[in-house]
């Protein structure tokens, strides 16, 4: 297989899957389906580039990566189906994004997530050139990267399940979770998944020179930390939570980092909205 029909082969069959979601969300109107879906079209992605024989029978490295991705994949598509599930398929960020889109909601949306699928093809790639390191062993950096992923996947795990037990307690409604996690970032979740992609770069790059291409990997948590950070993740988010939340948000905003992980700031204020 060569590297252009793999990498052309990866982009149709993420723009097909993303046209696929459009085609769902329009019949059902359930657009909380779309990450679930964009997670795990990442994820076969992700393994299919990883174990793709580009020059030799796939090596140890390659499988480790496809581990990897897979993991990443089912973990997070897993947690928001089940949210979804649960929840009806909503996604206040989308329902804002069919009001202010109006008659023209179907056919931008059709761009938004096609723009998605060129984000997800972006990440694949990350995953491909970390996956495809000719470095002939396993290495401490291997080592290395794996523990970097694993970690911040056990940490998007447990940041998730305190922001599903705070909002299981009814005395909890109508407040800002500020527990565990929470308490330290306004988005953990976001944190340990973009931590969670230097594990690629890790993988991939060879500071002594012999893997040139391995500094491209790093194209996945750059592109990870701008969609997360000023795209599709807080920005939208803080808005919804601003319009739900009111002042016990921009209460939580003023002693809590949007993004990294870090002590408070001032004195613990009143969440009660």
């Amino acid at each position: 297989m060569s590297l252009g029909w793999l990498l052309a082969g990866l982009a149709t069959g993420l723009a097909v899957t993303m046209s696929g979601a459009w085609a769902f969300v329009v019949r059902t109107g359930k657009p909380g389906w779309i990450d679930a879906i964009w997670s795990f079209a990442i994820g076969v992605a992700g393994v299919v580039a990883a174990l793709a024989p580009l020059s030799a029978p796939p090596a140890a490295r390659q499988a480790l990566v496809a581990v990897l991705a897979a993991l990443w994949s089912l973990r997070l598509g897993l947690h928001i189906a089940g949210r979804n599930i649960r929840g009806g398929g909503d996604d206040p960020r989308y329902a804002k994004l069919r009001e202010e889109w109006g008659t023209a909601y179907r056919a931008r949306l059709l761009l938004f997530l096609q723009i998605q699928a060129l984000c997800g093809w972006l990440l694949a790639l990350s995953i491909l050139i970390a996956a495809h390191n000719p470095a002939p062993a396993l290495r401490a950096r291997d080592v290395l990267g794996v523990v970097l992923l694993l970690a911040a996947v056990a940490g998007e795990g447990v940041a998730d399940r305190q922001l599903a037990a705070f909002r299981a307690d009814p005395n909890n409604k109508g407040q800002v979770c500020d527990i565990g996690l929470w308490g330290m970032s306004r988005h953990p979740n976001y944190f340990f998944e973009w931590l969670g992609w230097l594990g690629y770069p890790v993988i991939a790059i060879d500071p002594a020179g012999g893997y040139g291409w391995g500094w491209l990997a790093l194209l996945g948590p750059a592109l990870m930390y701008w969609l997360l950070v000023y795209a599709s993740g807080i920005p939208p988010l803080e808005a919804h939570m601003l319009r739900s939340r009111g002042e016990a948000f921009r209460a939580y905003q003023a002693r809590v980092n949007a993004f990294w992980l870090g002590p408070r700031r001032g004195k613990r204020a009143a969440t009660a909205s």
